[in-house]
């Protein structure tokens, strides 16, 4: 039994030795624990071949980190839950929170919470993303619920929790891109016309002509718009807001409909993205209608007095605070229905500046900063355009070439 004896090794060496139990045993110095010290792991085995074998793995996966961090497994719902208020509460944007936490308590934890972390699987997520759909949820409903959970698996990877992100093996559920639906001109027309008896018209005519997206037209400052040289900075995206109750007592409703509601979050954030911080050209009549509007603003700055709020906004309330998302996506479908056009989404609006500026034959990198396109994902945005300008653009050839040639010969 000389072999058995067990003989010191350096500090943090792995060990194997022969237990008074009549097994192998050995320990691994896998890294350090929350207090300190050294975290030991234990591996037992019948012969000393199968021990060391063990124990080299457990070297192995040491070495490449896949060692699952030591403590209490944590079950995914714990995890999650822990995930969304204590970590990405704290690194991401106000609209990301919101997006998270309702894909963690609406679908993640009541569907999948009782799995253990560690023994997660891909068929798991895979089944569950198919119980989604069949229950009634969207692709991309289905699809952001998986962006959530990998992004949130990836962190607990990060961490030690587990040593496999099984959300990248995965397969998302397929996600069908939307046509681009871009108003034809005569329907533009229509909607700036019955835009133009509206207080705050000019918010169409940017939507329609510029392509900002909704954030940045309401969080657009006059500082930024210089309408003398004729172009405007969008560096500012306005936040949906969210309120907490102010009552003293109960009001029965939800917060936002309490009468003493509290706004407790911010009312913009910076344009997080070098594509989205970008300048844009003003067409001389929208200058014009941009003009207009700042002279009707002064009027109603005049008229509110000591209740108008000037926080510089374009596009606000009568008393000069920011204009509400939800009411203007409300205000856009009232604008559709009073102009006798198909309805459509808010964003349909930035599709048809994009969809007119490729149809000009303006530069690909010029439409791209104009859009606000990030580099690595502006050639696919343009071939979704693809389908609808190049019919247009045929048409177009054709009319030239009848108006050069004369109509083509039958035969």
């Amino acid at each position: 039994m000389a072999d058995q004896k067990r003989t010191r090794q350096p500090n943090g060496a792995s060990s194997i030795y022969f237990g008074k139990d009549g097994k192998w045993h050995g320990r691994v110095t896998v890294g350090v624990r929350d207090d300190g010290k050294p975290d030991r792991r234990h591996v037992e085995r019948k012969t000393k071949a199968e021990v060391t074998k063990a124990v080299r793995e457990l070297e192995k996966a040491r070495d490449s980190g896949r060692v699952r961090k030591t403590g209490k497994a944590w079950s995914l719902g714990a995890w999650l839950e822990h995930w969304v208020e204590n970590i990405a509460k704290k690194y991401v944007s106000e609209n990301s929170y919101d997006g998270y936490e309702v894909d963690v308590r609406v679908h993640l934890v009541p569907g999948l919470g009782a799995h253990r972390l560690d023994r997660l699987e891909p068929e798991h997520l895979e089944t569950f993303y198919a119980k989604m759909q069949a229950s009634g949820s969207s692709a991309g409903t289905t699809h952001h619920v998986h962006r959530t959970v990998r992004v949130a698996l990836g962190e607990a990877v990060r961490r030690g929790h587990i040593t496999t992100n099984v959300a990248e093996i995965a397969r998302a559920p397929r996600l069908e891109e939307e046509d681009i639906e871009p108003y034809s001109i005569e329907e533009v027309q229509s909607l700036l016309l019955e835009a133009s008896k509206l207080r705050n018209s000019a918010r169409w005519v940017v939507a329609l002509a510029l392509g900002l997206r909704q954030g940045e037209a309401l969080g657009l400052k006059w500082e930024d718009v210089y309408l003398d040289a004729g172009y405007v900075r969008t560096r500012k995206n306005r936040l949906r807001p969210k309120y907490e109750h102010g009552c003293a007592d109960p009001c029965g409703r939800k917060a936002g409909y309490c009468p003493e509601r509290r706004q407790v979050r911010r009312e913009f954030k910076s344009t997080k993205s070098r594509a989205g911080r970008r300048t844009i050209g003003l067409p001389e009549p929208v200058v014009k209608l941009l003009r207009k509007h700042h002279e009707e603003q002064a009027r109603e700055r005049q008229e509110a007095g000591e209740l108008w709020e000037g926080k510089g906004y374009v596009f606000a309330s009568p008393t000069g605070e920011p204009l509400i998302p939800n009411t203007d996506y409300h205000r856009w479908k009232q604008l559709l229905a009073d102009a006798g056009v198909r309805d459509g989404r808010l964003h349909d609006a930035r599709h048809t500046a994009g969809t007119v500026l490729l149809l000009l034959g303006v530069p690909d990198v010029v439409v791209d900063a104009i859009m606000g396109w990030e580099p690595g994902g502006a050639a696919r945005m343009r071939a979704r355009y693809m389908h609808v300008t190049g019919p247009m653009l045929k048409k177009v050839a054709d009319q030239v070439g009848e108006a050069l040639w004369g109509p083509p010969d039958p035969n």
